[in-house]
């Protein structure tokens, strides 16, 4: 063994200086950083304009409530100004709004969770809202005239939205609002979902849903419905999906290929998806390409087979899965249950009452499915072990989209 020389000593002893000094102090910064957030839901009330936060795990109680309309009266007027805009404003209101405005879909927070990222249909924009002082930070208007879902990228740093008239996805700087990029996508894009790598963004347009022409036989009236791969550094196209293919080699050519809410396997080799009419989901292979399984989900006796009376064609939106890919939670939208699915057997478990349950997510510590109940204005817990719900905590008026984020530790709202 070479022994050490003096000038090695010394270049050891240097090197352990550095290493208690500057790294620690910030790898300290680093701990203290992460020690002051605290994980949340963040519940999007739609109609209200409002963001209750709820604990992430446990009883799920109440921590705050954001207004994520502060500019409401100067948005108001530039609507009602410009008549095209106005035009827009209202055909939300009386299709995809039932009557109502679409005032927050999607959110999500900053990695520091000091922000909180929205974006706001009716107002066709993505706002970034300050959780301290409830103030806007920036905002992204987006390409034609309705904003829709979102994806974070996995390092917290990109947030991607989908301009549900403008058959774009736009990918912004989730701290300053700047765009970094867009890309072209089918009719009406919806879902969005960055791989966990953060190599690739995958978009699902689900084509036009408010029309009456619901019959299997005027499908083709629905428009482009396809998913669209993209690399999220380059946001060039790398591959599209039509699922009418998939299923008609299956023999369901009268079923939709309007991909809803999708989620992937942990090791990314499945993607289990929803589609519009459906009471049920698909289990497609990616590397086969092809659909490999299909579940029917029971059908509600007391809701009408009328395709038309389907809120956006969606009888079934929302799914997720357990953290070690066990079980999948769907929420039975028009059906008014949500349940959870054994993966392996499809089996699905108790039928959980739900009223219009529009949104699926896992809770911060894995063991709960949690649903939104757009219907009773709730969320409502689903152990993923039993199958049975937990418990359900009122929120704001017509709760969807449901995400896992930061705030500050000690957070209970904006000061204003």
């Amino acid at each position: 063994m070479p022994a050490f020389r003096p000038r090695h000593l010394c270049s050891v002893a240097a090197a352990l200086v550095l290493t208690v000094s500057v790294p620690a102090t910030a790898a300290t910064a680093a701990q203290d950083s992460s020690a002051a957030l605290r994980e949340v839901m963040f519940v999007g009330n739609n109609w209200d304009g409002t963001a209750d936060v709820i604990k992430s795990t446990g009883d799920f109680a109440k921590i705050g409530r954001i207004n994520v309309i502060p500019d409401k009266d100067q948005r108001m007027a530039e609507i009602n100004a410009d008549p095209i805009r106005w035009i827009a404003f209202m055909t939300i209101r009386n299709s995809v709004g039932e009557g109502h405005d679409q005032f927050v879909d999607d959110m999500y927070s900053t990695p520091d969770g000091k922000s909180v990222v929205v974006s706001r249909p009716s107002f066709a924009d993505v706002v970034s809202i300050d959780l301290t002082t409830g103030s806007i930070n920036w905002r992204f208007p987006v390409s034609g005239y309705r904003a829709d879902h979102m994806a974070v990228s996995p390092d917290g740093k990109r947030v991607a939205v989908s301009a549900s008239t403008g058959n774009t996805v736009h990918v912004l700087d989730i701290v300053t609002g700047k765009q970094l990029g867009s890309f072209a996508t089918g009719d009406k894009p919806h879902e969005n979902i960055f791989t966990k790598d953060g190599k690739y963004i995958w978009n699902m347009a689900i084509g036009d849903v408010n029309t009456a022409t619901d019959a299997p036989w005027l499908d083709w009236t629905k428009g482009n419905r396809r998913i669209t791969v993209v690399d999220a550094t380059t946001y060039q196209q790398v591959k599209v999906i039509d699922m009418r293919e998939r299923l008609d080699a299956i023999g369901l050519k009268d079923y939709s290929d309007a991909v809803r809410p999708a989620v992937f396997s942990p090791d990314e080799s499945k993607l289990y998806f929803q589609v519009s009419f459906f009471n049920g989901f698909f289990e497609y292979d990616i590397a086969t390409d092809k659909i490999t399984r299909t579940k029917t989900l029971p059908k509600n006796p007391a809701t009408s087979d009328d395709r038309t009376t389907f809120v956006n064609d969606s009888r079934h939106h929302g799914i997720s899965m357990s953290p070690d890919g066990s079980k999948l939670c769907v929420a039975g939208t028009m059906d008014d249950y949500a349940t959870v699915v054994d993966r392996a057997t499809l089996q699905q478990g108790p039928l959980v009452t739900a009223s219009k349950p529009y949104w699926a997510t896992v809770s911060g510590d894995g063991k709960s499915c949690v649903v939104s109940e757009s219907g009773t204005d709730q969320v409502t817990a689903i152990d993923f072990a039993t199958g049975r719900k937990t418990v359900s905590v009122p929120v704001g008026d017509h709760p969807q989209r449901v995400r896992l984020g930061h705030v500050t530790a000690g957070w209970s709202g904006p000061a204003s």
